[in-house]
């Protein structure tokens, strides 16, 4: 399978505590500093190999099936001359696929956030100010004028702590809140007048959205897709990292020369199930001693890997002009229709990542860091290609962990690799091809007449072809009828209702029923919008089980692969803290508009003046705000920030006063008697243009009454 182009740029952090191996002299096929590392790499990959060919099978026989290719299982008989393959594993895959991605993608980010750990260490988790003591200190600081004399209260120290380590925890709040550390104190506010801030959870977001950036810049959805694809059709997901990539963005100088600028950042990646291979003794990433990636690179590919930090040039150089050595597996001659080409024009790269004993590091003179000499064994990465060690290093990241990441779409609690759809459904599958085919066999039989001659009773030498207006001569004298037509009998019905049968037990041992997937003519209970909705809300019981095994076998510990990443190689004081990483694929299963709808009806209960004190206001807004899909930093204020907010309000709406509305039944300086000045009505005409009624009519002799005469007026 063809290399990522992504590979070829990978490059890793470079860390000048990292031990490497050096490399060998230019121009020698020898080298002795590698000893056995080329054969201990190997021998683990053929154990591996090996105890994966099982699981190879099925995944191939899944191929097939989505692919809707009968296997050399399948034999045909003579009698069987339809070879139809109905898809319907296709069909499920693609919605288990559809599902999953717009369950983790719902909320249009990725699925992970930072939260502080319960009990934060190391940074405060709230902290309060008293107001009145800022706003004079504010004053203070505009009029230049020195400090009010007077013992002022020192902040909660711990013991033998200094100003200095209170300041560090608060995070992401000690800028901010600098000019104020003084006054600060630990804990929540204690009265109307003081101000709570939490530096844990400012701490905890400002990581959220760094990594959050860091996903997207690497297009990380794209790769969890990919993922999550196979995931669905294989039964298990894989994806590494995150490795420090160099990636370009477009950049020319006002004389129109192009000067790229480089920014280094992490990113992940998705790995093919095709080209993992685990320790076969592990049944999870935990229990794996190593990981070893297979990688088919070309000339050039292999070339770049020059490009990147501790790899050996002429170790590189040797292994090319060994030339290539790329052996297609079984595997890959099956998936490309091809059984006759073995040989590829590529080079054949294994990546090994995992634990290897300190005494044979120390037999390769690889210098080992003083911390590390009294274990018995320490985390490397090793590349190998044509018996040539390309790489070997220490593994860079502290804590050492290999950073692979597989996510079953079923748990096999006695095997590395889940079972996903098509394996679930192989035997449905199977039951509705040989219906289908028996079907269509039988149709075709039944729609045409067998006909039978009977040839002494016609003359001979004639054609027996049948077709419309054919003249047949007869012997003379001969009784009886000459030709007969026999119709053959349709079952083609009962042969579908088989088929049916069998398209509803794939429903049940998919957990995915076809009206999920847009099957159309649902009776019973679906026929109404309830109905569906009830169906589909327990359509979902399967799909929350998958997503929970992506969120506990990928998100979460992508997110804290992510976490420790920043923690170990971004400086940025304002991001660290005791935080906790957490997925949220599972809660992307609640539609935002319940969701919404939930926080509103909640936001209505605390109208009521009683319940007030007890909501956590700035919280809630902040949870309506992320179920409209709106960035709620950008829209909602923090509790101190509101507070200002409302006071200039307050004083924009005491230098704007608005004009109070005219009191309504009021004509002029005074309403004239009789007129609406008890009722407050201001039209007494009847033509409709007054607020009660129709008004008063006018009486003979008064103004707007049609009887009067111009002697009358005039008098």
């Amino acid at each position: 399978m063809e290399e990522d182009d992504i590979l070829a740029e990978e490059v890793y952090m470079e860390d000048a505590e990292v031990s490497f191996i050096e490399d060998v002299e230019e121009g020698a096929f020898s080298d002795p500093q590698v000893g056995t590392i080329v054969s201990y790499v190997q021998q683990r990959f053929n154990k591996a190999e090996t105890a994966r060919y099982v699981e190879e099978q099925r995944w191939i026989n899944a191929y097939r099936n989505y692919r809707g290719i009968y296997g050399p299982d399948v034999k045909f008989t003579e009698a069987e001359k339809s070879k139809v393959f109905v898809k319907v594993t296709k069909t499920k895959v693609l919605a288990a696929y559809g599902q999953i991605v717009e369950v983790l993608f719902g909320a249009n980010k990725f699925p992970i956030s930072i939260d502080p750990t319960i009990l934060p260490e190391g940074v405060f988790e709230a902290v309060h100010l008293e107001t009145d003591d800022m706003s004079k200190k504010m004053a203070s600081q505009q009029q230049a004028a020195p400090a009010p004399a007077g013992p002022q209260e020192a902040p909660t120290l711990q013991p033998g702590e200094t100003l200095v380590d209170f300041r560090e925890r608060l995070a992401g709040l000690k800028t901010k809140l600098a000019p104020f550390q003084d006054s600060l104190k630990e804990g929540e506010a204690e009265s109307p007048t003081q101000i709570t801030f939490h530096p844990a959870m400012v701490a905890a977001k400002k990581m959220e959205k760094k990594i959050h950036d860091q996903l997207e810049e690497s297009n990380a959805r794209k790769e969890l897709r990919t993922a999550a694809f196979e995931c669905a059709l294989f039964g298990t997901g894989i994806m590494k990292g995150p490795f420090a990539v160099d990636k370009e963005y477009p950049n020319w100088t006002e004389e129109g020369e192009y000067k790229p600028v480089f920014k280094t950042m992490p990113r992940c990646s998705s790995v093919s199930i095709w080209n993992f291979y685990p320790d076969p003794d592990a049944s999870n990433m935990d229990d794996a001693e190593y990981i070893i990636e297979r990688h088919k690179m070309s000339r050039s590919q292999i070339r770049a890997l020059k490009r990147r930090p501790f790899f050996r040039e002429n170790a590189i150089d040797t292994a090319i002009t060994m030339g290539e050595s790329y052996t297609k597996e079984w595997w890959e001659q099956v998936m490309e229709d091809d059984d006759t080409q073995t040989q590829s024009e590529r080079f054949e790269v294994l990546e090994f990542w995992g634990f290897l004993d300190t005494e044979l590091l120390r037999n390769q003179n690889v210098e080992i860091p003083e911390e590390m000499e009294d274990l018995d064994q320490v985390a490397v990465n090793v590349w190998i290609c044509n018996n040539q060690v390309l790489r070997l290093v220490l593994n860079p990241f502290t804590p050492a962990y290999i950073p692979y990441y597989a996510v079953p779409y079923e748990v096999n609690p006695y095997s590395f690799f889940g079972v996903g759809i098509a394996e679930n459904m192989d035997d449905t599958q199977t039951l509705m091809n040989g219906f289908m085919r028996m079907a269509v066999d039988n149709a075709a039989l039944s729609g045409n007449l067998i006909i039978e001659v009977d040839e002494t009773n016609l003359v001979p030498g004639q054609d027996l072809s049948v077709y419309p207006g054919k003249v047949f001569r007869r012997q003379g004298g001969a009784p009886g009828q000459a030709i007969f037509g026999t119709k053959f009998p349709n079952v083609s019905n009962e042969n579908l209702q088989l088929f049916d049968k069998a398209r509803v037990l794939a429903d049940e041992s998919t957990g995915f029923p076809s009206f999920a997937h847009g099957q159309t003519g649902v009776s019973g209970v679906g026929r109404t919008a309830s109905g569906i909705s009830m169906l589909m809300s327990a359509a979902n019981g399967s799909i929350r089980n998958v997503v929970k095994n992506v969120d506990d076998y990928l998100l979460s510990p992508l997110g804290k692969a992510f976490f420790n990443f920043n923690m170990q190689f971004d400086f940025d004081e304002e991001i660290k803290g005791d935080l906790e990483v957490k997925a949220q694929g599972t809660e992307s299963l609640m539609a935002n508009e319940v969701r919404s709808q939930r926080l509103m009806q909640f936001l209505q209960i605390t109208q009521n003046p009683t319940l007030a004190p007890f909501a956590k206001m700035d919280y809630i807004i902040r949870e309506i705000a992320k179920s409209m899909d709106l960035d709620p930093d950008k829209v909602v204020n923090s509790m101190a920030d509101a507070r200002l907010q409302a006071e200039l309000l307050k004083e924009f709406q005491a230098q704007n006063p608005q004009e109070a509305p005219p009191q309504q039944g009021v004509q002029g300086p005074q309403a004239p008697q009789g007129q609406g000045a008890a009722t407050g009505v201001q039209d007494t005409s009847g033509a409709g243009g007054g607020n009660i009624g129709t008004g008063t009519a006018p009486q003979p002799g008064e103004q707007g009454f049609s009887g009067n005469t111009g002697e009358q007026g005039a008098a």
